[in-house]
């Protein structure tokens, strides 16, 4: 294709008549306005990268973290689907590894390839802290073992999982049995405000972000997808992508994305440090509501989740014999607004199965209610929150105790 050395700038008057292409300019299309809206999403591509120390080819822009996490386990297992590992693997069926508490994206995922005969699942039991038992993981690797995908930190009890160690052990058994095999992939949605995500130090090969959890930035989810790793796509349409997420790049968000992603990477060790006292705070006040008027064990207050190994904007507690609906509907009267499961799996009467994993006895209506603090969250909406709390439990005693 001929080069031209024309830009938009060197033009005085600019018609748009490509609109049946798309109403702004395309990153897909030759003329000197798709040219210039390719560089700016490539610049994107770069700084989201550098975020994530690594490399411009490295890094897919999807609609959400869901499709990314799809991305990541359909696409492994379709790319999966050659000769050579069939004939490697004696035509076993693709394993893959996970925990019972993973976001819906990826349990359901996983169980759906397992229902339709399309992979056998591993689903590892977490401790009753929240977090993994690397030995666990490491115990149910073998040989057909294509994927295993822990999330970086849950999105509801905040407990922060061993992804390095458990890297560590996946490179072990690679290394001995010299396979490309599993691939390790960790959902790091909740995780990206907080914690470390540099994928080499972490040891992942695909790792999710989504926009939805980083301030001001656009609906765009991001699968980092190491170079040794192959994937395929799980639908067909078009070549964006690296042929891997076909349809047009919604430009405008990604680069919001970016933006917001360097942002955040900015303000992060100041910003976790505030986080932790409010948390610590929060924490505080719990302890001491038996002062309040009435005994904490007759209540019944309990912590969900690991108290160290957590993320720090996040606290989730159980209240013994109130539904956690009935709490979450309560503190919103007060103007408190919390939530007692994942937002995917808001809609749905069933408790949370998280809650469940780590405390399997309990009546599931109870469950447990997530408390998570923002940029805008200060002291003084922890002691409302908490005030408030203590009323709507003195006012539900009389029907719960």
């Amino acid at each position: 294709m001929a080069k031209s050395n024309l830009s938009s700038k060197t033009i005085s008057k600019i018609i748009y008549l490509d609109y049946a292409a798309s109403v702004s300019p395309n990153p897909s299309s030759i003329h000197i306005e798709g040219v210039n809206a390719r560089v700016k999403l490539e610049k994107a591509r770069k700084d989201t990268a550098t975020a994530l120390y690594a490399q411009p080819e490295e890094i897919i822009f999807t609609s959400s973290g869901t499709e990314s996490n799809n991305l990541a386990i359909q696409g492994l297992l379709v790319g999966c689907w050659t000769p050579e590992f069939w004939v490697s693997n004696t035509r076993q069926l693709s394993h893959i590894i996970t925990t019972n508490i993973e976001h819906p994206s990826v349990l359901e995922t996983c169980r759906i390839l397992e229902q339709r005969g399309l992979a056998e699942v591993t689903i590892v039991a977490v401790e009753e802290n929240g977090i993994v038992d690397t030995r666990k993981i490491k115990k149910e690797i073998k040989d057909n073992t294509v994927l295993v995908s822990v999330m970086y930190a849950n999105n509801e009890i905040g407990t922060i999982q061993p992804i390095r160690e458990i890297a560590k052990e996946i490179r072990h058994f690679r290394k001995n049995k010299k396979s490309n095999f599993p691939v390790f992939h960790t959902d790091a949605v909740q995780a990206v405000n907080y914690l470390n995500i540099n994928v080499e130090q972490l040891g992942v090969d695909l790792l999710t972000l989504s926009g939805s959890k980083i301030y001001d930035a656009g609906r765009v989810g991001v699968l980092y997808k190491r170079k040794s790793v192959k994937l395929m796509p799980i639908y067909g349409g078009g070549d964006q992508e690296m042929g891997l997420h076909p349809g047009t790049e919604n430009l405008s968000e990604i680069l919001k994305f970016s933006n917001a992603l360097q942002s955040v990477q900015k303000i992060k060790e100041k910003e976790n440090k505030r986080l932790v006292k409010l948390q610590d705070y929060f924490f505080m006040k719990l302890e001491k509501m038996s002062k309040a008027g009435f005994d904490t064990n007759e209540v019944g207050v309990v912590i969900n989740g690991d108290r160290e190994n957590r993320l720090p904007n996040n606290i989730n507690i159980t209240i013994s014999k109130i539904p956690s609906d009935l709490l979450v509907i309560e503190l919103s009267a007060y103007g408190v607004m919390i939530s007692s499961k994942s937002a995917c799996k808001s809609s749905s009467e069933k408790g949370s199965y998280v809650i469940t994993a780590i405390r399997p006895a309990l009546d599931r209506k109870i469950g447990g209610v997530r408390f998570s603090f923002g940029r805008d969250t200060k002291k003084a909406d922890i002691d409302y929150t908490v005030a408030s709390l203590i009323k709507i439990i003195n006012k539900l005693k009389k029907w719960y105790y």
